[in-house]
């Protein structure tokens, strides 16, 4: 059996990879248990302004399209 050979990865190459993954997750990927925010956003104390400016954007959503529904069923 011929044991298979070792890829070479250069440190630096690893690093960049590294860094990207953790900057994606941190920064850009939204966590269910953390009610879909970036670990970033909680950390730093963003997280409740968001949560209210979605709020509000849902509110003002429902809104329009009540409205919107009432005026296609006049």
């Amino acid at each position: 059996m011929r044991a298979q050979p070792q890829k070479n990865y250069r440190s630096r190459d690893l690093e960049a990879q590294i860094a990207t993954f953790v900057e994606r997750y941190n920064h850009r990927r939204y966590h269910e248990s953390i009610d879909n925010l970036t670990p970033a956003d909680v950390y730093f104390g963003r997280g409740q302004a968001i949560l209210l400016n979605r709020e509000r954007t849902k509110r003002k959503t429902i809104q329009l399209r009540r409205l919107q529904h009432r005026k296609a069923a006049a």
